[in-house]
């Protein structure tokens, strides 16, 4: 009997192990809420076996119940955290307009003159190709009409009361023949006469070359003074940087926009403003060509001119 009671006991002791052992394991295969934490209750002490009652022979035996297993205190469910960054502001859009009114003053301005030096480019193109493609006509109908003429006054009646840069040829030429009248020096007179034509050769090359200079001005300074506008841009990011104390791309990327689009526009008005005075410098160089060779048909009429007269002279004197 009492071989059985040690058994008991024994299978007792064990089954109260067995439920010891088991009730953390459990407690921690059970998954924990989203964003909460778990504290575990400190694990109950060692149960012991219970003291086995006295018992009479014959009498039944009893065995002490298994201890409940310790169950896991759970606390609340913390507050999930809010993210350690801030969320970053929206980007705007950087069309050109918004980024011309959010650029600084200087900026500003240096974007409006050169908007201005690219008006001025194209207005010098549009009224000095007129002014050349007109002028250039005018003078190679001239020299077609005196073409077959033979006396400066003929060519002035073939042109009739026209101005124009041949016109004026003829005028000093026989401005000069008159003047110089009763004079038997023909060399003193032509040289005169090519002199007075030097003199308009040069009034029109000044007067056809009337805002090439602009075009110069704007092609070699407008990207300085872009660049001035982009490095000023570039220093106000650079302090809002420093100020916002961040360096986030969408609080960056506007400024630095804004600058660079003053480098863009002085681009926009430096290259056009070059290859139009490179144009304009060979359409001129052609056009005083043509002047050059009204010049050479004045020059020959008052030659002619002047031999003929002294050919009068002398066949009076030999009748």
């Amino acid at each position: 009997m009492k071989t059985m009671t040690s058994r008991a006991n024994l299978a007792a002791a064990a089954m109260l192990a067995a439920a010891w052992l088991a009730s953390p394991v459990s407690a921690q295969t059970q998954s924990p809420p989203s964003g909460a934490t778990q504290q575990m209750a400190p694990p109950a002490a060692s149960p012991t076996p219970a003291a086995a009652p006295a018992t009479s022979p014959g009498a039944p035996t009893v065995t002490a119940p298994a201890a409940s297993a310790p169950t896991a205190v759970v606390a609340p469910a913390a507050a999930k955290p809010e993210a350690a960054s801030g969320v970053a502001p929206a980007m705007k859009e950087l069309s050109p307009w918004v980024m011309f009114m959010s650029a600084d003053v200087i900026v500003k301005a240096v974007m409006i003159g050169l908007a201005f030096a690219s008006l001025m480019t194209w207005t010098v193109f549009i009224a000095k190709s007129i002014e050349l493609s007109v002028a250039s006509t005018r003078l190679r109908s001239a020299l077609k009409k005196i073409a077959e003429t033979r006396s400066l006054a003929e060519a002035q009646m073939a042109l009739g009361a026209k101005e124009g840069i041949l016109p004026s040829f003829l005028a000093a030429a026989l401005r000069e023949a008159r003047m110089s009248a009763g004079l038997s020096s023909d060399a003193g007179i032509k040289e005169r006469a090519a002199s007075s034509f030097s003199e308009i050769v040069r009034a029109e090359a000044r007067r056809i070359r009337i805002g090439m200079g602009v075009l110069a001005t704007i092609g070699s300074t407008s990207p300085f003074v872009g660049l001035f506008g982009t490095v000023w841009g570039i220093m106000n990011s650079f302090i809002g940087i420093s100020k916002s104390q961040t360096t986030n791309l969408a609080v960056v990327a506007p400024g630095i926009a804004e600058a660079l689009l003053a480098t863009a526009i002085g681009l926009v008005a430096a290259i056009p403003a070059v290859i139009i005075y490179n144009h304009f410098s060979r359409v001129t160089k052609g056009y005083l060509e043509l002047v050059s060779r009204a010049s050479g048909a004045a020059a020959r009429l008052l030659s002619r001119d002047l031999d003929r007269s002294h050919g009068s002279v002398h066949s009076r004197a030999a009748e």
